[in-house]
């Protein structure tokens, strides 16, 4: 496990250090870049069922490639598919992407626990995409598409977690923790966005190019990082196009919401949903499961709207993969 990590680290630190002049605007990826270490280095991706490789099929493969002409790290840019974690090829990759839903089962085999307990204590890193899921969109199929600032981890995530590493617990990512600026700063250009949803971008949704993370640490480092689905935003086809069209959910006010909204009666449930301070939303939803509009726990009403255009669905692509390349050379140069 050393040898792979030393590997790595010799190679990427010198990635992590070249910047533009700009600190808001990355180095611009060069064909010229020489890849250094005599082998490719490998992320491995766990599909419980090999067969079914359909929820964003060429979502990891095209950060990787993204990744691979923007650092010096000879890597490679097919995932390694297991279907267990107790498969042993795991430990011999530094790196393991886990889409929460191309697992159907949570409840881990004892051999399992083991061998990712040893890859975690080792060094391996563990990404949960959609590892942070609010309730109410995890009543619905279509959740994934969706979504949400939500800092706390599935329940189920940290109940597994909990088999592994009983003394340890899922604690927010600050905003300010490099995992954010470990390549990419900041926002791409906002400037694409309409006004209507620009400043509630810059300030509320993503502020600084943050995002709502929760990280779990072994040995003093982070082994297992949870985050709201973003390798929606990731893949394109084969002819360079992005292959999802993105939306924004906007909280807007007016005024009398409140005195309009304080005795409302919804048609379907209200949700708690865990902010960054660790207060809760009250999110009050219809019976097609989206939300309609939110309590703030300063007793503030605003209502939830929808923006679709092709700059903002550009836009967020542009984000969750800046927020891609960020966490992996985060994780395989710590």
């Amino acid at each position: 496990m050393r040898a792979w990590l030393s590997g790595v680290v010799s190679g990427l630190w010198v990635v992590a250090s070249v910047w533009a002049a700009d600190p808001a605007t990355p180095a611009a990826p060069s064909p010229a870049l020489r890849k250094v270490g005599p082998y490719a280095v490998r992320v491995a991706q766990l599909v419980q069922d090999v067969r079914d490789l359909s929820l964003y099929p060429n979502a990891l493969p095209t950060l990787l490639r993204d990744l691979r002409e923007r650092c010096t790290v000879n890597l490679d840019p097919e995932p390694v598919i297991i279907s267990s974690l107790a498969d042993p090829q795991l430990l011999e990759l530094p790196f393991l992407y886990v889409n929460w839903d191309q697992r159907a089962d949570w409840q881990l085999a004892p051999e399992e626990i083991a061998n990712l307990k040893l890859y975690l204590e080792r060094g391996g890193f563990m990404l949960v995409d959609a590892g942070i899921t609010a309730e109410f969109l995890r009543q619905q199929k279509r959740g994934q598409h969706h979504s949400f600032a939500e800092w706390k981890a599935r329940p189920e995530l940290a109940e597994t977690m909990q088999h592994i590493f009983p003394d340890r617990t899922f604690q927010p990512l600050p905003r300010s923790h490099p995992v954010y600026t470990m390549y990419y700063r900041g926002l791409p250009d906002a400037s694409i966005l309409p006004d209507t949803v620009r400043e509630y971008v810059l300030q509320e949704k993503w502020p600084q190019g943050t995002y709502s993370m929760v990280a779990l640490t072994v040995n003093g480092r982070i082994a297992v990082l949870a985050t709201p689905i973003i390798a929606m935003g990731w893949g394109k086809n084969q002819l360079g196009a992005w292959e999802t069209t993105i939306g924004f959910r906007i909280r807007e006010g007016a005024p009398n919401l409140a005195e309009l909204l304080r005795n409302a009666s919804n048609s379907g449930e209200t949700f708690a949903v865990a902010r960054e301070d660790g207060a809760k939303d009250q999110v009050f939803c219809q019976p097609e499961g989206m939300p309609a509009w939110v309590r703030e726990p300063d007793g503030t009403y605003r209502v939830f709207r929808y923006y679709h255009s092709r700059e903002i669905s550009d836009f967020a692509h542009f984000f969750y993969t800046q927020l891609g390349v960020n966490v992996f050379l985060y994780a395989l140069t710590h």
